[in-house]
């Protein structure tokens, strides 16, 4: 049986989620006082909607610390589902967000208010020109970690919303109409639900062991056979651990061999599963073609052809 094991997650995204947290914090106090003031529904409602994903980037600062800690006994393969633990978490929030929005546009639909729609887009573009800063300093992160790309979503859905709040404001300037605030208000809404959809469903499937996108069993299957001596793939698996951590076991079939082209073979797969797909956990069985009876693999361990794989267990073998 044979193993190789990734590095442990990287690290680099946490800085960029801190700053994030800051930034984001301040937005939620400037566009709460700004829609008081302004008596605007869509700029109050932006607000919470970026106050609740200031918690949310919370919970994913400390996601991002947690799945640092090495693996134990108890933990062994390390804590890195903490990240898409809180990833789930976060979209829950979000869509806890949504319907708060929805209901808040219900009531400003039947008591229509005229906001102050200059001060509405003054706010709301300080808010987007922030969270587009955000938003850039997390893009690559977002890319290979699933708690960073949760945080992402949640800073694109705060920028798309405050467009939407200074588009209103400003027809509301041009126009006068009422109405138009509750509307940006349920767009806000819609933006909030399309981001949740994304990231429940990726964090769901690394909760069920799903195989991941990039590796499906069939392609898996036929890169490893491709791996020269390999006779055949069985009992294949492949799921994921934590964003960038993926891990596979299979029932590996060779010819009858010496130990040491069996670790030769081992390492060409290690090599090929982690450069084509990144899977950075293996762990294999060799299974050969001329087992004993019971279907183990059997080496001798005397005679002239130590290491050598044989089907004789009068010869002191012992299980590989």
């Amino acid at each position: 049986m044979g193993h190789v094991h990734a590095e442990p997650a990287r690290a680099g995204g946490r800085a960029p989620l801190r700053t994030a947290l800051v930034l984001t914090a301040c937005i939620a106090i400037l566009e709460c006082a700004g829609g008081l003031v302004a008596h605007s529904l869509a700029l109050v409602a932006d607000s919470a909607h970026v106050l609740m994903d200031t918690i949310a980037l919370a919970i994913a600062v400390v996601a991002s610390i947690g799945a640092q800690r090495p693996a134990n006994e108890r933990q062994s393969y390390g804590f890195a589902r903490f990240e898409i633990l809180a990833a789930l978490a976060n979209g829950g929030l979000l869509f806890a967000i949504a319907v708060l929005i929805a209901a808040a546009t219900v009531s400003r639909f039947a008591a229509p208010e005229l906001p102050q729609g200059r001060l509405m887009a003054i706010v709301a573009g300080i808010g987007f020109l922030t969270n587009a800063g955000i938003g850039w300093s997390l893009l690559a992160g977002s890319r290979r970690d699933l708690n960073v790309r949760a945080a992402f979503w949640h800073v694109v859905s705060d920028a798309l919303g405050a467009v939407a709040v200074a588009a209103g404001g400003l027809l509301i300037v041009a126009t006068g109409a009422a109405w138009i605030d509750p509307v940006v208000s349920l767009a806000i809404a819609g933006i909030v639900v399309f981001g949740v959809v994304g990231i429940v469903r990726e964090a769901t499937g690394v909760l069920l062991q799903s195989t991941p996108a990039h590796a499906s069993i069939a392609r898996v299957r036929e890169r490893m056979r491709m791996v020269p001596g390999v006779v055949d793939v069985h009992d294949l698996h492949v799921w994921t651990i934590g964003s960038d951590s993926f891990v596979l076991s299979a029932h590996v079939l060779l010819p009858d061999a010496r130990i040491s082209e069996a670790s030769a073979i081992l390492r060409r797969l290690e090599h090929r599963l982690l450069e084509d797909f990144g899977i950075g956990h293996v762990t294999i069985q060799f299974e050969c073609e001329s087992c004993d009876a019971d279907g183990r693999i059997i080496c001798t361990q005397a005679g002239p052809r130590r290491g050598a794989l044989s089907a004789d267990p009068e010869r002191e073998p012992h299980e590989i």
